[in-house]
């Protein structure tokens, strides 16, 4: 029984990421579609989230199950824990405060050609952070 309850929501849960084509453009957004695979180019390699929408132009750099962030005079060190092509975590290795030892949570929500808006959520704060991210080099 527990298998036949499993089996659907294993399923759903694969499904609900993968886009079935490749949809035209958005006349609106500039935004295109495009299939989960090609999400994998976002898990290595050096991007930037440019000042603005609360944020401090940032540099990252991201490698293996590392992420390096350089903002103002500031350089952080954090892991980065992928659930899936469309979620992943980020804790600090060495938090300087209390904040700072609680994870990000941040969820891809929609795909261009080299950089992703994404949703952030610092711990279990109901404050949702939306931002860009642009894929700058590999």
């Amino acid at each position: 029984m527990k298998k036949i309850i499993l089996l659907p929501l294993l399923l759903l849960a694969i499904l609900s990421c993968k886009n079935e084509s490749r949809k035209p453009e958005n006349s609106e957004s500039g935004t295109i579609e495009i299939e989960e695979s090609n999400s994998d180019r976002f898990k290595s390699g050096t991007f930037e989230i440019p000042a603005g929408k609360g944020y401090e132009k940032t540099i990252i750099i991201r490698k293996d199950s590392i992420q390096i962030e350089k903002y103002e005079d500031r350089i952080d060190t954090l892991s980065i824990s992928w659930k899936n092509n469309f979620n992943y975590t980020l804790k600090m290795l060495h938090p300087k405060t209390a904040i700072d030892e609680d994870p990000i949570h941040i969820k891809i929500t929609s795909l261009k050609d080299n950089s992703y808006e994404f949703e952030a959520v610092i711990g279990h704060s109901n404050y949702v952070q939306k931002g860009e991210i642009t894929k700058i080099s590999n």
